[in-house]
């Protein structure tokens, strides 16, 4: 591929060193419904990498720069992303499923999609941290309005979403509950933060969370879809909230509409995150905050494996491809 030209006064040419994986690149490579992608195509939304070169008004930005990206793209003229919610922009783009993105040795990128790496990151975590740490925080934080004092079940603990989401929750003071399939993630999410692990393999977990709680969850964090939906919902006390960033499993679920309206449940989407929630929590990483769990570092010529690793669910963490050393 040609190395990509700058495309506007702000923006900005990374050269990247390292770039992490996400379900959404399995997705990609299964064929999206409704995008239409210009062949080849380039895969991986999260990156880090050096500034090469910027426009004139990509301000706060010099070569050089080490910095990570956010990846998700907005028009920044439409009443949504003026009203600081650019994820429901008509034209938001995710880097790597509706444009080329950061599995190759250069992308552009405005420069209000980058933040300098903070002191004391490498390059592997800086590369994990964006997309799954700013979709959990939206999840819990800005849609689901987690407090202090509430309980939040977690599925699915070996993703990147459901790490960052463990960490973000039990920092609102909440008690987590956090799921997966095997003893090895159980052990990783208490090590997050989760107080009580439960294996979804073998444990009724909708009935588990009920007897622990007495009135089930205040909140459900779904990445799941079809296969989670039925025991999200028996896991919610009534007046409960589930929140979904995701349909790994499928994107098709029943709801029993009696159910909704007699227990009070309140069920919301949630997609990436605003400019605001990308700057919280670059300010946290900085703090030493929210620092992503990093499965495996492989070399981008041996990137189909950690792909396979990814598709087999095998990952504890987030598998980065080194690009550039």
């Amino acid at each position: 591929m040609p190395r990509p030209e700058l495309q506007g006064p702000d923006a900005v040419l990374v050269r990247v060193a390292t770039a992490a994986l996400n379900r959404l690149d399995l997705f990609v490579i299964g064929g999206l419904p409704h995008t239409d992608l210009a062949w080849p195509h380039i895969l991986g939304s999260d990156g880090a990498g050096v500034v090469e070169a910027a426009g004139p008004e990509a301000i706060g930005f010099a070569q050089g720069d080490r910095v990570l990206i956010n990846p998700g793209l907005s028009c920044r003229t439409c009443q949504a992303c003026l009203a600081g919610e650019q994820p429901l922009c008509r034209e938001f783009r995710i880097l790597g499923e509706h444009i080329p993105g950061t599995l190759a040795e250069y992308v552009v990128v405005p420069a209000t999609n980058l933040a300098r790496i903070p002191a004391g990151i490498d390059w592997p975590e800086a590369a994990a941290f964006t997309l799954a740490t700013l979709t959990a925080w939206r999840m819990v934080m800005t849609r689901a309005q987690v407090r202090s004092g509430e309980t939040v079940l977690i599925w699915g603990a070996g993703g990147g979403v459901a790490q960052a989401a463990i960490q973000i929750a039990k920092r609102a003071g909440a008690r987590v509950i956090a799921t997966s399939s095997t003893p090895e993630k159980l052990a990783m999410a208490r090590r997050l933060g989760a107080e009580i692990t439960l294996n979804h393999v073998t444990e009724d977990v909708a009935r588990r969370v009920r007897d622990l709680t007495g009135t089930g969850a205040d909140v459900v964090v779904d990445c799941v879809g079809e296969a989670t939906w039925p025991a999200s919902l028996r896991a919610l006390r009534p007046l409960g909230r589930l929140v979904v960033c995701g349909a790994t499993s499928g994107p098709q679920v029943a709801l029993d509409l009696r159910r909704l309206f007699w227990f009070q449940w309140t069920i919301l989407g949630s997609t990436m995150g605003s400019d605001m929630e990308f700057r919280a929590i670059v300010e946290l990483l900085g703090q030493g905050e929210l620092r992503p769990i990093v499965d495996a570092v492989v070399p981008l010529a041996n990137a189909p494996a950690a792909f396979a690793r990814l598709a087999g669910g095998l990952q504890m963490g987030k598998l980065v491809i080194e690009v550039a050393s």
